[in-house]
């Protein structure tokens, strides 16, 4: 008798066990939800770079102004100037460093979803989620771009204030190294352009794609 009540037991141990362990399994597309969310957790560092670089932007751009309108007579205040300068692009630099660290956590974060993606069942949802590591992937190109865009325009600034404490310093070598600058920020707009343009487009297809593989989520 007791020992029938061991293998009763027993057995219902192992039933209520192999119960819970397939209430646990998840489907391929509630995996790949579980990793977009990571995804968008990996980005909050991102966003909260985006504020302080522009404020820093601005006050950079005041503070250029500042310099040119000042004649060669005030040299000293230019050297002050240019020394405030190039602390605000070290600041800007720390910005983007972090910024780029949380894009790259994002994208191996990210990149956990490909196979997951072929274990689709539904060929809409496979469709889909095909077209959204696409449009992901590009999107972590353009960044890669802006920040090498944004690296060399750093450069250029620091060099830009170093120049300022040059009492020697030429019209033409100050016109020169602003076209340089110049043409390096316009490419990291260019890219910014393409980068917000695939978040727009990866945004949009995520809630499709959601829909698709039948995955009941709130769009706002």
């Amino acid at each position: 008798m007791v020992s029938n009540n061991k293998k009763f037991f027993a057995v219902l141990f192992f039933l209520l066990v192999l119960a819970v362990l397939t209430g646990c399994t998840k489907s391929p597309a509630e995996k790949i939800y579980d990793i977009l969310e990571k995804v968008v957790a990996q980005e909050q560092v991102f966003e909260e770079q985006q504020e302080p670089i522009m404020e820093l932007e601005q006050k950079e751009n005041d503070l250029y102004d500042q310099i040119i309108k000042l004649g060669m007579k005030e040299f000293d205040k230019i050297v002050e100037l240019s020394k405030e300068g190039l602390e605000i692009v070290d600041k800007r630099e720390g910005h983007i460093e972090k910024e780029r660290d949380s894009i790259q956590a994002s994208k191996k974060e990210f990149e956990n979803i490909r196979s997951l993606i072929d274990k689709l069942e539904d060929a809409d949802a496979k469709e889909l989620g095909n077209s959204l590591y696409e449009t992901m992937m590009n999107r972590y190109k353009y960044h890669d771009e802006l920040y090498e865009h944004y690296k060399k325009g750093i450069k250029l600034d620091r060099e830009l204030y170093k120049m300022f404490q040059d009492e020697e310093l030429s019209y033409e070598e100050l016109e020169q190294q602003i076209e340089k600058i110049n043409g390096a920020y316009q490419k990291v707009l260019e890219a910014n352009e393409k980068f917000n343009e695939e978040t727009k487009k990866y945004n949009e297809m995520k809630i499709e794609f959601y829909k698709a593989a039948g995955l009941s989520i709130n769009e706002e």
